[in-house]
Order: C-alpha cells, then structure tokens, then sequence
C-alpha cells in the first residue's frame, strides 16, 4: 500500500482478512469489469442471473455438507450470521442459541448479541433474547497444565452442564463457533472438541453453525477450519476473501435445513450482487491457480518458526498458536496468561507502522498480535514484515526490562 505523501507499506492485516488473493488481483479486477459491463443489480429475488448460480454451484462444490448441500448469499458476515441463525431456528421450531466467549460475529443485533466482546456494544442494547454463553476452549488461558485430551475432556463435560444450568439442550436450536477465534485472539479450537461439539449437537438435535467468515478460503490451509478437525457443521457462514475485495458473504448448509427457510425471510436486496459474485468467481479461480492452500501453509510454517525463535528472545511472548497462515503472538507480562500486555501490543503495531509494516491486534484484552497478511505475499516481502515485527517485540520487551 502507499500512503497520500508515497511511503509504502507492507500489508500484513489485509484489510480485516479480507485480502487473501491480495490488493486489486487482476483475474478479479476484470472479472468485475467485464460484468460491470453486462449487469450492475437485478436483485435475485426478482430474476435469476449466471454469476450468483455459478458461485453458489462453485461454493456448494467445494465445500459439501453432507449429501446434498444448498447456498444463499448475501453481502457481509454479519448478515451470513443473522441468516444463518433465522434458518436454524426455522429448521428446528427452537429459539436457543448457544456462542462462546471471546466470539465475534458482527455488529448487526443477533450478531452483536453473539458477540463476546463488551467495547463494541456499549450504548447498543438491549440485544437479542435466547442468546446463551459458554467458555471457548482456550488451552493457552484455561488447560492450567492440563494435558489437551483432559483438556477437552473437561470442557465438553463443562458445555453439557449448560444444559443443566444455563438452557436445556432441547430448548436449543443451533450452537455457533469459530473453529479458530478471530477477533477473539487466533486460538484453534482443539479438533477433539470439534469432533466432541460436532456428536454432541447431533445427540441433542441442535445444529451446529461454523462461523469461518475470517477462517474460510485458504486462510487456515484449507478452504475451511472445520474440515482439519474432520468434521462437518449442518450451517456454515462465508465472507471477507470470499470476495477478493468486494463485499459479499454466503450461508452454507445441508440442504434439507436450507430447505427449512420460509419464502421472504432470508435475503435482501443486493445480496448476491452480481458484480461482487463475478468478483468472488474470479477470487476463488486465483486461489486454486496459485494453490492459496499450500501457499499459506507455507506462510504459517515460516511464521510459526520465527515466532517461536522469537519466544525463546522475549520475555513478552506467552504463546504462539494459529492454524495454516492464519498465526498470533499473545503477549504477557512475564510470560502470564493472568497479565496481558496490552501496552506492549500497542508499542509494537506503533513501530512496526513507523517501519512501514502495517499489523493489527486481537483479542479482547488487546495483548495478541495477528498476522492476516494476504497469501499471494512472497518470501522476500513476508522475510522483511517478519524481521520488522521481532524488532519491535524485542524493543518492547528490552523497554520492559529497562523499566523493571
């Protein structure tokens, strides 16, 4: 990126995750000019056109739910979300839903009802009704020296007693994940848990709903999170690198839940617009040409390296996790869960800036360093952001110690 005085910027937050095929890919960019050229808007609640099918056909290709699977699109992750939301309760005749801390799934009403964090929704309320929380399965804060298969173990039997004490399983109509917290802080749900979540759900009758609108198309090393764990969600919601850029977002799901949806109750206007679908075709054709998949596992393994050098350096850095490219530094006072350091997150996205290095945080503590760099970035400029990001660590680590 270049700013208004010509400085250059490497891009290592992709605007949001929404740049996995980077900044103004070409097959994307005359993709959209060619159906600019054709058709703007038709609203697909008013005539059927090529590129919202033929994304739906290429969606429903690469990610199946089972035997039969059916999409809807829309524009953002959060409206993805809220429809996602209206078919489980349609599918089921129940009204419950069940998230997670830390989650984040947009700033609609349902969505930012299902949202965790409480900074983006002072003054917003009230929120949703029949809206329950449970513990994510956060290994780094919470396994206090349990081994992961304890681990999991124990946070399964925890999500069971909700429906002791919280709301019992049958009231539910779907529990809500993101297979890796996004917002929440890049922590990977264990794929035991996934896989225990995934039989519980079917146990009870509740649908599971993946949430993979930062996770999805190639960001993890896969085209989903969901699929490493070996499991399957009855709903999933898509957006962000979907669309190479352009705002459009999609619900997946098997299709005799999809089938559940009433006539007029999910779409909208522009959703499925057909130059952001054009846009989203040619985003995905890039991604299989360049094989984005194999491309961010490569990133992450890199990423992952010099992180984990870079703890062994630093008294700040409490952990190094992720999945595929999507990869996080947690930084802690002394290396505690209990004393995030929030100021030294902040110190360093300032020199990393300085250094033309543009990087972003997360979680709701602000202490967790995020790397959403677009996949197509090759070595030389990933070797350079990465070297940028460990000398303001150290330098925020030597201030520290400096201070002690």
């Amino acid at each position: 990126m270049i700013d208004v005085d010509g400085r250059k910027l490497l891009d290592f937050a992709g605007g949001i995750g929404v740049l996995n095929v980077g900044h103004c890919d070409e097959r994307v960019v005359a993709a959209i000019r060619a159906q600019a050229d054709r058709l703007l808007h038709a609203c697909i609640h008013v005539a059927t056109y090529e590129s919202y099918v033929g994304l739906c056909e290429k969606l429903v290709q690469l990610l199946p739910h089972g035997k039969a699977t059916k999409a809807a699109l829309f524009n953002t992750g959060a409206e993805a979300v809220e429809n996602a939301v209206k078919i489980a309760r349609q599918a089921t005749g129940r009204s419950g839903i069940l998230c997670y801390t830390d989650a984040f799934h947009g700033r609609t009403m349902m969505s930012m009802t299902l949202t965790s964090k409480t900074s983006y929704k002072l003054g917003c309320g009230p929120f949703a009704p029949e809206v329950y929380r449970v513990p994510y399965p956060n290994a780094f804060r919470e396994s206090r020296g349990l081994p992961l298969e304890a681990f999991v173990e124990r946070e399964l039997a925890r999500l069971e007693e909700a429906f002791v004490d919280r709301v019992p399983a049958e009231h539910l109509a779907a529990v809500i994940i993101e297979p890796v917290l996004g917002e929440g802080g890049f922590v990977p749900a264990p794929a035991a848990y996934l896989r225990g979540l995934r039989e519980l759900c079917t146990r009870h009758g509740i649908l599971l709903i993946c949430d993979e609108v930062q996770t999805g198309f190639c960001r993890t090393g896969a085209w989903s999170a969901y699929e490493q764990a070996g499991i399957v969600p009855d709903l999933s919601t898509w957006a962000k690198s979907m669309g190479g850029g352009l705002p459009i977002s999609a619900v997946l799901g098997k299709a005799e839940i999809m089938d559940k949806a009433r006539p007029g109750t999910i779409g909208g206007t522009y959703g499925g617009n057909p130059v952001a679908c054009a846009a989203a075709l040619a985003a995905i054709e890039t991604m299989e040409q360049l094989d984005l998949n194999g491309r961010s596992r490569h990133i992450g393994e890199v990423v992952r390296a010099r992180f984990e050098n870079l703890r062994q350096r630093s008294g700040l850095v409490a952990d190094v996790r992720g999945l595929g490219a999507m990869v996080a530094l947690e930084l802690c006072h002394d290396a505690d869960p209990a004393r995030p350091a929030r100021d030294a997150v902040e110190a360093v996205i300032s020199s990393c800036r300085a250094d033309g290095v543009l990087v972003l945080p997360a979680s709701s503590r602000g202490n967790v360093l995020r790397i959403l760099c677009p996949l197509v970035i090759d070595d030389a400029d990933l070797e350079h952001g990465l070297a940028v990001i460990e000398r303001a660590v150290l330098a925020a680590s030597d201030k520290k110690i400096a201070h002690a």
